[in-house]
């Protein structure tokens, strides 16, 4: 196992399935993080490539073209440089929304993701790849080229699933 620091979120059950909250400090203004949230160029630097129509009701398209995973969904909620919602799903899946909220702080931004999963979903498979991207956003506000941290998924998940079965 690698030595990467991991910074756990909060992994709950809720009535509808599964709900993560993970958090990360960027020592970055919230414009640059919001950039990396929303920009097509941006987000493919840590994200997949992708666009967001910053509304109500824009359409999200972003594609995980190595997994084969496409998101086409819609923004469902939205302050600029603070909260953009979204399910991360197409088609006729269900709802898995996604909310990032970014919050000044000292020295940068406040990164708050809240990660909703269905009740018959591998939430600790989902909440593990989203810290992988959470690492991969940090790289991205600092210009430096990463990969998918593979260690710090199976640290997660590890820790994840850990929550679930307590």
């Amino acid at each position: 196992m690698s030595d990467i620091e991991f910074q756990p979120g909060i992994l709950q059950r809720i009535p509808q399935g599964f709900q993560g909250q993970l958090q990360r400090h960027y020592a970055h203004a919230p414009e640059a993080v919001w950039s990396m949230l929303t920009e097509p160029a941006q987000m493919a630097k840590w994200l997949a490539p992708g666009t967001i129509e910053l509304r109500r009701g824009g359409a999200v398209r972003i594609d995980f073209a190595d997994s084969g995973v496409v998101i086409d969904s819609t923004v469902t909620d939205l302050a600029p440089q603070r909260v953009l919602e979204y399910s991360w799903s197409s088609d006729q899946q269900p709802d898995r929304p996604l909310r990032w909220e970014l919050a000044p702080e000292t020295g940068g931004t406040r990164l708050s993701l809240i990660v909703r999963v269905p009740a018959d979903e591998d939430a600790a498979k989902a909440c593990a790849g989203f810290e992988g991207h959470l690492d991969m956003l940090a790289a991205a506000l600092e210009d430096v080229p990463v990969r998918f941290p593979l260690d710090l998924y199976l640290q997660a998940r590890k820790h994840y699933q850990a929550l679930l079965d307590a």
